[in-house]
């Protein structure tokens, strides 16, 4: 399949574009720069302006739509913008457009998440094939965010904020599995594993880290933030994702086979004690092994 996506070098593009690619797809990227690449088609499109974003759409299939802005301008990006991208995808015939929003898009009535749903209006009433998918926060979002605030002379926590935070990997495959099933001319959601409040979601980090920063309890101001801490930005749809912020943040190391038949496979091994054996949880039970004694 032929597939466009937008908003390639961003934080989940970079995910999305590579994860497209191992499924066999032949992916066109767009960048507002010239870029080049082995196994991605990189072409120059500005959402903005709308240059080069039709020649861009030209012979695709689907298109993947993952551009915003997130500062100043949002409304030009992700409005606009749509609608330029709906425009070039007519145009182009594309089967199924992908769209990508926010959770709680439709419950917050303010900033980025007030235009994104703008654009998802525009989306559902272009008459093209679509999907809309909205997701939670993304781990690599939040990590780079602490990481500016671990900067400051003390970071600032407001407990009463819920994150849900999800890994762009696992939204990848979520992505590239809509794609598969072709257009749903629906709305899902997709969050993390596990709704955490901000303290928990700093302590986590900085345990990762290894990093002792003072942090000072405050209530974070504005709408945005009023309806993150009533759960606008949180969700209940299933499925989840399985990559927590602890996993995220410290990934388990995966046992290999020599591992495996290293320690499993005596019969004084630890894993195979029965209940209550005094040897049960001690690293190393094979044949040989002395339990250290205090002296």
């Amino acid at each position: 399949m032929r597939i466009l996506v937008t908003g390639a070098t961003g934080t989940l593009g970079r995910a999305v574009v590579p994860a497209l690619v191992r499924r066999g797809h032949q992916v066109r990227a767009m960048s507002r720069r010239e870029r080049e690449g082995t196994d991605v088609t990189w072409v120059r499109g500005d959402l903005a302006s709308g240059n080069g974003v039709r020649q861009a759409a030209r012979d695709c299939d689907a298109i993947v739509h993952l551009a915003t802005q997130a500062r100043r301008g949002s409304e030009r990006m992700d409005v606009a913008g749509t609608l330029t991208l709906v425009s070039a995808a007519r145009e182009a015939r594309v089967s199924h457009l992908l769209y990508v929003s926010p959770v709680g898009a439709d419950r917050v009535p303010t900033g980025l998440p007030r235009h994104k749903f703008e654009a998802e209006r525009v989306i559902r009433g272009s008459g093209l094939g679509h999907t809309v998918l909205r997701t939670t926060h993304y781990h690599q979002w939040l990590d780079r965010l602490l990481r500016r605030l671990a900067g400051l002379p003390a970071i600032p926590v407001d407990p009463s904020v819920p994150w849900q935070p999800i890994d762009t990997a696992e939204v990848a495959a979520r992505l590239g599995g809509l794609l598969a099933d072709g257009p749903r001319g629906e709305t899902l959601e997709f969050g993390g594993p596990q709704v955490l409040g901000t303290d928990e979601l700093v302590r986590t980090w900085l345990r990762a880290h290894r990093s002792r920063r003072l942090c000072v309890r405050v209530r974070y101001p504005g709408k945005l933030i009023a309806a993150q801490r009533a759960g606008a930005l949180t969700t209940d749809a299933t499925p989840l994702g399985r990559i927590s912020w602890a996993d995220y943040l410290c990934p388990p190391m995966p046992l290999s086979d020599d591992f495996a038949v290293e320690h499993t496979a005596s019969p004084t091994s630890p894993a195979n004690q029965p209940e209550g054996d005094p040897d049960l949880r001690v690293y190393g039970g094979d044949e040989g092994y002395q339990r250290q004694t205090r002296k």
